[in-house]
């Protein structure tokens, strides 16, 4: 493993986090998983519609965007590369805000409730 000292962020980043810029296989594992986390979420998304018989977007379709696109950002930064970085920084403050807007407005129930309000 040797690490990327040439690219976009790797001279101001590396020295702090040098582990960010090793090159290695399990960057390329991760990688994977992340684009599988991103993408697994419109095979729910899917699975669910079916089985409900109209569009349906489950609150897990949200995580797995937040979580997805937060790794895919980790992911380009180490690749180092400015038009990746550009093109996946604000997605995660993107599903964030909707995670925080589907919490934010989803009604408590309480077990003795009859009905949500």
């Amino acid at each position: 493993m040797h690490p990327i000292t040439e690219g976009f962020l790797a001279p101001f980043l590396g020295p702090y986090i040098p582990w960010l810029y090793l090159a290695s296989g399990w960057w390329t594992v991760f990688g994977f998983l992340a684009n599988f986390t991103f993408s697994g979420r419109f095979i729910l998304q899917w699975l669910s519609s079916e089985l409900a018989k109209k569009v349906v977007v489950p609150a897990i379709f949200w995580h797995l965007s937040f979580w997805g696109s937060v790794m895919n950002f980790i992911y380009c930064v180490h690749l180092d590369r400015a038009p990746l970085i550009f093109g996946c920084c604000f997605l995660p403050f993107l599903y964030g805000r909707n995670l925080y807007l589907l919490y934010k407005h989803k009604p408590i129930v309480s077990p003795g409730d009859s009905r949500p309000e």
